[in-house]
């Protein structure tokens, strides 16, 4: 079993002589620009969902539309939180959240959608989502124990994903069989 810290007074001095770094210590075991530019994919990735959800809730029609349409809303307002919780690691790790439009869709483990059949959205949704938990998942066993706090905002998400992806199957489940038949 490994020792308890140093000495406090070389703690103390460590701390004092590198402030800029801001929360990033020797003890950080990541390699800090890959996991800032995991972290703006994952970013990129949270924003082009908002972005294919929104679209969803605007533009969802049809008998079985309005609670649908509330889930899509509910979703988009969620994905905008994890991108907000992602941005914000960035910033704490040193890094800089790359927001450029231009550069969104390339960068986005998932893609965006324009499906106008509401069964149609609700498939690319889950399959977005489904992305996202098994891209979270590797993201998190990679960070493992050196990034704890990093890895903590991914586990937060993913749980969050989870129930995304089951709230969108239980939506297909409950259509009628017509409804995603002929989808």
């Amino acid at each position: 079993m490994a020792e308890f810290l140093t000495d406090i007074t070389e703690i103390r001095d460590r701390a004092r002589h590198e402030i800029g770094k801001g929360p990033i210590t020797p003890a950080y075991g990541a390699d800090l620009q890959r996991v800032i530019q995991v972290c703006n994919e994952a970013l990129a990735t949270e924003l082009v969902c908002v972005l294919r959800y929104k679209r969803h809730y605007y533009t969802a029609t049809g008998l079985y539309a309005e609670p649908v349409a509330a889930e899509f809303l509910e979703h988009a307002a969620e994905e905008q939180e994890h991108a907000d919780k992602l941005s914000r690691r960035i910033v704490q790790l040193g890094g800089n959240p790359d927001l450029s439009p231009k550069a969104l869709a390339t960068r986005s483990h998932t893609q965006y959608d324009g499906s106008l059949d509401l069964v149609e959205m609700i498939k690319e949704d889950l399959i977005a989502e489904r992305i996202v938990i098994i891209s979270y998942t590797e993201i998190i066993q990679w960070l493992g124990d050196h990034d704890v706090t990093t890895r903590r905002v991914f586990e937060e998400i993913l749980a969050q994903e989870e129930d995304h992806a089951d709230d969108l199957r239980g939506l297909l489940e409950r259509l009628p069989a017509a409804e995603v038949a002929k989808a």
